[in-house]
């Protein structure tokens, strides 16, 4: 069973379409976490860099889940934001050991989160400040501190030290994640009936 998988049986939502938005800057682990996150007989051995997108799937009994995962890739980052109406949750990833191209996830950070489908909804966002297993890798504080994720103050967040290959604190991220989009459904039935 996926990660996935137990996510939506957390849930207990019957048959809810959940769209999960995975961003971040190519080479930051986005592909190899989703696939983490899939059942394990669906995994993939060999990842490649994602050109465009992938959609990757998930059901289980009680929840559908429709994965986007976005290259990160400079030419194709305009791409994302026909993909954010849509969407109920999104997961940023950052390569930790990329001291170098910080600035550079910051400034799509900032731009997705001051985007006019994004701004004014209560959409969580979960991080995963990748990588914690390369010997220069920056702490998941540090990521936080440069991405400058205390000022966000509209939407819930959450950062979580991750080593994907490995699948650490990739389920940490989904219990976050999974609180998070069972409170939105809460609220969205209570204010229907």
């Amino acid at each position: 069973m996926g990660l996935l998988d137990k996510l939506s049986g957390w849930l207990g939502l019957r048959k809810k379409e959940v769209n999960v938005l995975c961003l971040g800057l190519d080479n930051s682990g986005k592909t190899t976490i989703i696939n983490q996150l899939k059942p394990s007989n669906t995994q993939t051995q060999e990842i490649v860099p994602t050109i465009g997108f992938n959609i990757e799937r998930f059901k289980s009994s009680s929840l559908s889940f429709t994965v986007f995962d976005m290259s990160g890739q400079s030419r194709y980052r305009n791409l994302w934001e026909h993909y954010y109406k849509e969407s109920h949750a999104i997961i940023f990833v950052i390569d930790s050991g990329d001291k170098l191209r910080m600035v550079v996830a910051k400034e799509e950070l900032d731009t997705l989160l001051n985007h006019e489908d994004i701004r004014n909804r209560k959409m969580p966002v979960l991080f995963f400040a990748n990588k914690m297993d390369l010997r220069d890798a920056m702490s998941s504080v540090r990521v936080s501190q440069l991405l400058s994720l205390e000022n966000i103050k509209e939407k819930p967040w959450h950062i979580c030290a991750s080593d994907a290959i490995k699948g650490e604190g990739l389920q940490e991220g989904l219990d976050w994640l999974h609180e998070q989009i069972s409170q939105i459904h809460e609220n969205s039935e209570n204010v229907n009936n």
